[in-house]
């Protein structure tokens, strides 16, 4: 089956839902002025929904008339912190900015739903519409598995997306889709160096953190680069040091904080447990001390192969050849829609629209960062192709 979808009128739906999103960006799980737009838009379809009790997140149902199988769609909600530069007309005003596209997330899937609801009595099945917040390194995922969503409603797959340019290999209106492990994990972790303060000009007075925190950072960065499997994927980036007060001075301490991205499960765990077992022994042979705090954060976003063969087949209906490009490495970043796949199978693709502001392309996160909104309505044409199949 394939719906008659007018591409003018979705892109039109599109356009328009997002330039009003971007206005009205906000940050973490509590997304008021966000969950009021999407409430009125399936209002006004007479979609039933229901809000979450804790989070600002929605689960709104299309279908069901005929028995089939019930299959969620994702789309996360929540901005960044960032004063948004980009000069357009609809910029954001507030201090908070839609700098990673989920402003067309949103609008994407707002635009699916009206596909959804004027072909209702068609659906051999049920769709779930999941509008999920706080993916910015919230755990909004997370927190909507512990209200029970995917019980609640009996979700037996999800499909969800992200657009902009998260690979560079993939251009602009192209759609790209991986086997297995796409995206890294995300995880954190912070060290404080103890040592002892005093004056710059008699160090053997001390005990100098700076040296201990220079050796272990070295150390920490021979992790991967001598002694993970080359044909692995690791990253330990060491993005924050803080210590000291005049260059004269030998401070008591440093702080430092970093980021380890991988997409193996055991090499994950080893790097964890080897950025401890490091701090330890240069303290130790350097008479300091050490704290150590690793947080095992979003896990790997991992595709369910029999769903990307079906999303690759359902794809070359509505799309060119040209149009689609199957990914043969991960990316290290990281994403939250791994919770939900790791609970029910799923497939998570891309969806390239990038796009210059003032003739550069900047990337996701930047106070500059834009889409190519008439690449989106192919997210519309792909999904509903894709829920359509997966019914069949």
């Amino acid at each position: 089956m394939i719906f008659n979808i007018n591409k003018e009128k979705i892109e039109e739906r599109i356009i328009k839902h997002r330039r009003y999103l971007h206005t009205i960006p906000e940050v973490g799980l509590v997304l008021p002025k966000t969950i009021e737009y999407l409430k009125n838009q399936l209002e006004e379809l007479n979609i039933k929904f229901e809000e979450l009790k804790k989070v600002s997140g929605i689960v709104a149902t299309i279908g069901g008339k005929k028995e089939g199988k019930v299959i969620g769609i994702r789309a996360d909600m929540d901005a960044l912190p960032i004063l948004e530069e980009t000069n357009l007309e609809f910029a954001s005003t507030n201090g908070s900015m839609h700098a990673c596209g989920h402003d067309g997330h949103m609008s994407i899937l707002l635009a699916i739903e009206e596909v959804l609801k004027e072909n209702e009595k068609e659906l051999k099945g049920t769709v779930k519409l999941i509008f999920q917040p706080g993916e910015e390194g919230h755990g909004g995922a997370e927190k909507m598995l512990q209200e029970g969503v995917i019980e609640k409603h009996n979700i037996q797959y999800i499909v969800s997306h992200h657009i902009g340019s998260i690979f560079e290999e993939v251009d602009n209106g192209q759609l790209a889709v991986g086997y297995g492990v796409i995206m890294s994990c995300l995880d954190k972790f912070s060290l404080v160096i103890h040592g002892k303060g005093g004056h710059g000009g008699v160090p053997h007075k001390s005990i100098d953190p700076i040296t201990m925190t220079a050796q272990i950072i070295q150390s920490i960065q021979c992790i991967v680069s001598r002694e993970i499997d080359t044909n692995e994927n690791g990253v330990i980036s060491i993005g924050k040091i803080q210590a000291g007060s005049a260059h004269n001075i030998i401070p008591e301490k440093v702080e430092l904080e970093g980021t380890v991205r991988t997409t193996s499960e055991e090499v994950r765990n080893y790097i964890s447990r080897r950025i401890g077992e490091i701090a330890k022994g240069v303290t130790l042979a350097m008479n300091g001390r050490y704290d150590y705090n690793y947080h095992f954060g979003y896990p790997m976003v991992e595709n369910n192969k029999d769903l990307v063969s079906k999303l690759i087949e359902s794809s070359k209906k509505v799309i060119s050849d040209e149009e689609l490009v199957i990914l043969k490495n991960p990316t290290m970043i990281g994403e939250d829609i791994s919770y939900f796949l790791n609970k029910i199978p799923g497939v998570y693709f891309f969806l390239g629209s990038k796009k210059a502001v003032e003739g550069e392309f900047y990337p996701h996160h930047h106070c500059k960062f834009d889409i190519d909104e008439k690449e989106l309505y192919k997210g519309v044409l792909v999904t509903v192709q894709m829920i359509l199949d997966m019914m069949e």
